[in-house]
């Protein structure tokens, strides 16, 4: 799935061929928007909030949230998109650009007055421009207050909004805490200023490092690591399945010896 870091260069992509154009085609291809035409309507910015997509015209707003598939394309005029035609759920137009949305699980269009309603449930986003620190605040009290281990916690949008998989097992790592660590026995405040840090860090990049090593199988401590050896200390990488708040099971990795176990009478995956 896309993390925060991901989408927000989707959405620097996006408001470079789209802000302040109009758009002179509108074909949505899901039913509930068939008949919907925004032709003639000027796109004003294109922002990210979390994992969340922001189209915000004068009068409407595309919102869009990419679950583990979704893309969208910015294509020359009369090239194709790399996807499948099936999975194309809306082709926009600029004079110069088609844009075009593929794989997107949610796929609605909002009245701009009431747009912020769609990601008004999320926690504080760990890249937006206005963050200060009332949002850190926020984001650990909201943390705190799920009273999960730490590694299904930071998956909570709701408690802070971007992080996905492979930020939740790096920040574990660099922390040295065990993903299955109640919450309540872990420091959350350096967490998410080093999330925030890391994301600021990886926005821009096409291929994100948390090791500061851009090689391929070197960039991350932990995530998609399991049973190869710690490039810190060198010990076998476990890896192994932890309930999420939704109660889907989703992969984890941690070293041993750099993220001790938590206590005993805590279930460990």
């Amino acid at each position: 799935m896309p993390e925060g870091d991901t989408i927000y260069r989707a959405a620097v992509r996006l408001g470079r061929a789209m802000a302040g154009r109009v758009l002179t085609r509108s074909d949505f291809r899901v039913p509930r928007l068939a008949t919907a035409d925004l032709v003639g309507e000027r796109i004003e910015e294109v922002r990210s909030v979390g994992k969340h997509l922001l189209m915000r015209g004068e009068r409407h707003t595309i919102h869009s949230h990419a679950g583990m598939d979704g893309l969208w394309h910015v294509l020359e005029h009369g090239r194709r998109a790399p996807v499948a035609a099936h999975t194309i759920r809306v082709v926009l137009a600029t004079d110069e650009h088609d844009i075009v949305g593929s794989a997107l699980p949610v796929l609605e269009l909002l009245p701009r007055e009431r747009d912020w309603d769609a990601v008004a449930h999320l926690g504080p986003d760990l890249l937006s421009p206005e963050w200060d620190e009332a949002d850190a605040a926020e984001a650990a009290r909201r943390l705190r207050a799920t009273g999960v281990p730490v590694g299904v916690a930071l998956l909570d949008q709701t408690a802070v909004a971007g992080l996905g998989n492979v930020f939740r097992g790096e920040l574990c790592f660099l922390r040295g805490v065990h993903p299955a660590t109640p919450i309540g026995e872990v420091d959350v405040e350096p967490i998410v200023a080093l999330a925030r840090r890391l994301m600021i860090a990886n926005r821009d990049r096409t291929e994100r490092t948390f090791t500061g090593d851009a090689r391929r199988g070197r960039r991350t401590w932990v995530y998609g690591r399991g049973g190869q050896p710690c490039l810190r200390c060198g010990t076998r990488i476990q890896d192994a399945m932890l309930g999420m708040e939704d109660g889907m099971l989703r992969q984890v990795q941690w070293c041993p010896r750099c993220q001790p176990a938590p206590p005993a009478n805590v279930e460990l995956p």
